[in-house]
C-alpha cells in the first residue's frame, strides 16, 4: 500500500448520554492516542473517525474490549493557512473524477492537513502528487 495512504478507525457511538465518555475511557484504557478526529452523528449512533498511534493494534485493543470499530483508508493532504488551499486540492481531484465521501481538518506540529475519504485512494494521491499537492506520510503522523 502506498506510504500516503493512512489507516483510519471509524468507531461507532451509540446516540444516547455517556457513550462518548465511555468510549473515551475505553481508548484511555488501551493507551490510544488519537491524532486527529471527527465525531458525526446520526439519529441512532455516531461515528467518532480518528487518526491514532498504531492503528492495527489500536483496531485489535478496541475490538477485544466489544467496540464496533471498522478501518478505512483516507488521504492527508498538507493545506496552508491561506485562502485557495482547499480549493487546489479539491478542483484537481474533481477535475479527475475523484469524489472526497467526507473529510476534516487538523492543525499539526510542523503544518495542517485535510483528512478525506474518497473513492479511489491510489488515484488521488496520484493525481495530487502530479499537481505537486504535498501530501502527509503514514509515518509523519
Amino acid at each position: 500500500m502506498d506510504d500516503n495512504i493512512i489507516t483510519q478507525l471509524s468507531i461507532f457511538v451509540n446516540n444516547e448520554p455517556g457513550r462518548l465518555a465511555h468510549i473515551a475511557s475505553v481508548l484511555r484504557e488501551c493507551g490510544i492516542n488519537m491524532k486527529a478526529f471527527n465525531l458525526a452523528e446520526s439519529t441512532e449512533f455516531g461515528i467518532l473517525r480518528a487518526i491514532v498511534d498504531n492503528p492495527d493494534e489500536s483496531y485489535e485493543k478496541l475490538k477485544s474490549a466489544g467496540v464496533i470499530v471498522r478501518k478505512t483508508d483516507v488521504i492527508g493532504i498538507l493545506i496552508q493557512d491561506t485562502p485557495g488551499s482547499l480549493f487546489q486540492a479539491a478542483d484537481i481531484m474533481g477535475k479527475a473524477g475523484i469524489n472526497i465521501e467526507y473529510g476534516y481538518a487538523y492543525n499539526g506540529k510542523a503544518a495542517g492537513a485535510f483528512f478525506i475519504r474518497v473513492d479511489d485512494p491510489e488515484k488521488a494521491v496520484k493525481i495530487l502528487k502530479e499537481a505537486g499537492i504535498g501530501l502527509i506520510l503514514d509515518s509523519e503522523i
